[in-house]
């Protein structure tokens, strides 16, 4: 019989080549199982009962975020929920592939408060958006994917995987999202000439629409940088990469709240919502699997609440 470990080595392997999974889920699902395995110290999937997951449960509960121990913060529920679903998933797996296990259906997920949303006004948007002013290659960079970012709602992993060879002459793209689900996103036509305007000051070979630029180095002169990035090979851009660039252009914007490419993607679906968008449409283009996930925007955007209050509430 086959051990926890190769068992959980066939899963990962079963959840990116069957399931289409990205590397980054698959290294997810990794670090949680890993941390659930090495805390029962059992190799036998039938030796799994409810008693191992209550403690592991306890233990997660327990366990300190490392960001400030001083201050005694542990895991959140939400964070919790992570190790589960990975839990959850692997025992369905083994129950498929007929291994004596725990049932998946055994294991309940933690209760969660309503999830609030990161927003920031649109006059802060605008200032955002108007963060990069320069007209060399960093600052057209920066303001087509801060422009895209708002146009289209994308994830930060589905905006690093756009291609230089994206059609700019319709206002549709393609994306291949989580699971390798394929959806349609709208282009504005600010985004469409700020990725132009980028492009087109473009003088490397790279494949990937959003690449990496380093500075001059002494000596170059009056050298642009995008006369400098001719001499390097252009690498795409990463994740943190571009949570970086978001970063600091929102702080060049004055805005002192924290803001990610998922605060773009936020004000992107409120932005819908509240112009009259109905849900399902919204759950489509932002690729959500389920409506449940798209309508924690619901609450934000309920404009007319307030206008029925004041007109209604206490009039007699």
């Amino acid at each position: 019989m086959a051990s926890l470990k190769q068992l959980k080595t066939q899963f990962l392997e079963y959840i990116e080549i069957e399931k289409g999974r990205s590397l980054n889920t698959v290294s997810n699902y990794d670090h949680y199982l890993s941390r659930f395995l090495d805390f029962i110290k059992n190799d036998n999937p039938a030796n799994i009962n409810d008693e191992m997951v209550r403690e592991f449960r306890l233990w997660l509960n327990r366990q300190s975020t490392g960001n400030n121990r001083a201050t005694g913060d542990t895991l959140s529920k939400k964070t919790q929920n992570y190790y589960l679903i990975a839990l959850r998933a692997f025992l369905k797996y083994l129950a498929r592939q007929e291994v004596k296990t725990l049932s998946a259906e055994r294991i309940e997920l933690a209760k969660v408060g309503e999830r609030s949303l990161d927003l920031i006004t649109h006059l802060e948007l605008s200032r955002l958006l108007d963060s990069p002013k320069g007209n060399d290659l960093k600052d057209l960079r920066d303001k087509a994917i801060l422009e895209l970012l708002f146009s289209t709602g994308l994830r930060v992993s589905e905006l690093c995987s756009l291609n230089r060879e994206m059609d700019l002459h319709s206002d549709e793209l393609s994306i291949r999202g989580k699971g390798g689900k394929v959806r349609v996103v709208f282009i504005s036509d600010d985004a469409r000439n700020a990725v132009k305007a980028y492009l087109s000051a473009r003088k490397d070979m790279s494949d990937a629409l959003f690449i990496q630029i380093t500075s001059p180095k002494p000596g170059l002169g009056e050298k642009s940088l995008s006369q400098a990035s001719t001499n390097m090979d252009a690498k795409s851009l990463t994740r943190r990469s571009i949570e970086r660039i978001v970063k600091q252009h929102a702080i060049k914007a004055g805005i002192s709240k924290k803001v990610t490419p998922h605060v773009m993607r936020h004000m992107f679906a409120t932005d819908l919502l509240s112009n009259g968008a109905d849900l399902r449409s919204v759950q489509a283009i932002l690729g959500h699997a389920n409506i449940g996930t798209t309508q924690i925007y619901t609450h934000v955007t309920d404009k007319h609440l307030k206008e029925i209050h004041k007109k209604y509430h206490n009039k007699g």
